[in-house]
């Protein structure tokens, strides 16, 4: 496997990790704070590891050194690799919310849900997350923090809607909030922002104050999962609100017609295409088939649908 890596500093002792979810590149992020105490967030995929290894290894980060591995939710583009995180460096604690956590000591019924949904799709996509020993794992509740030595601390705060165990994180040194998929992906090369809302714990409600939340934190920048830093705080978070509330109202606007799935799905894109650049004529087409391959509208779609019911 090439494990070559992509890795971009970002101040403050941060470092973007691109864990190349399925070998794509600019899809996935992980990010490590080489604090005293060393931090990475948002492992990847199992099929990352490697990657994620080699990065850590030219960083510095030897199996010894890593303090902590903090995932902002369990599914498996952002937490499949904390198994193999977990073993590759046996010191490191493993920070998830509580909601989540009995998944990573026993990931069985998480696995089963995706192999439904992914079908065979899912090994190459993914890979197999596998189970953390329980005593390695800290569940966090509304808030939590995580000691990255020196005074530095990143904490944790609740914010559920794309899913039930997901939260944000703040770091009290340079003002980063690690986003995860709470505030939609964003996409760097055209600057898009559109929403995450995968069944089955989607939530408008509980998306929109999770936003809000966010904006009263007062972060100096946003590090999505997907995909990198944004420094336009203020602006991003509305605009991913915004694009939550469109593709809710055109998901109703089907529902209440008695359309299907496949037709709900083609409304929504026809109402949104000329909202997202990455959907004009003149766009890199393998950027948009990556992009939907993560996050499709049909996924998204059939997220909203069920919060309907």
């Amino acid at each position: 496997m090439d494990t070559a890596t992509t890795i971009t500093p970002l101040g403050g002792d941060v470092y973007e990790i691109d864990t190349r979810m399925a070998g794509f590149s600019g899809i996935t992020a992980g990010y490590l704070i080489l604090s005293d105490r060393p931090c990475l967030v948002e492992p990847g995929t199992a099929g990352s590891a490697p990657i994620v290894r080699q990065a850590l290894t030219d960083l510095g980060v030897g199996p010894e050194d890593l303090a902590s591995v903090v995932v902002t939710h369990i599914h498996l583009d952002h937490a499949g690799g904390v198994g193999d995180i977990a073993e590759l460096y046996p010191r490191a604690e493993v920070v998830v919310h509580e909601k989540g956590a009995r998944h990573l000591a026993s990931p069985e019924r998480l696995m089963r849900s995706a192999r439904m949904v992914w079908g065979d799709s899912l090994d190459t996509l993914f890979g197999e997350l596998r189970p953390t020993e329980p005593a390695r794992i800290r569940a966090v509740e509304d808030t939590g923090v995580i000691d990255l030595g020196g005074g530095r601390r990143l904490e944790s705060h609740y914010s559920p809607g794309h899913a039930k165990h997901h939260v944000g994180l703040m770091d009290s040194a340079t003002g980063d909030l690690y986003v995860g998929d709470a505030a939609g992906i964003y996409i760097p090369e055209t600057a898009d922002v559109r929403p995450a809302t995968p069944p089955p714990d989607f939530d408008l409600d509980a998306a929109l104050k999770s936003l809000d939340r966010f904006q009263a934190l007062g972060p100096q920048r946003l590090l999505f999962a997907h995909y990198g830093p944004v420094t336009e705080v203020t602006g991003t978070l509305e605009r991913s609100a915004e694009e939550l509330r469109i593709w809710v109202d055109a998901v109703k606007d089907a529902h209440d017609r008695g359309l299907d799935l496949d037709h709900a799905v083609a409304m929504v894109v026809d109402r949104t295409k000329d909202r997202y650049a990455i959907a004009r004529e003149d766009a890199d087409p393998e950027l948009a088939r990556k992009f939907e391959i993560l996050s499709g509208a049909e996924s998204n779609v059939a997220g909203i649908m069920h919060s309907l019911l």
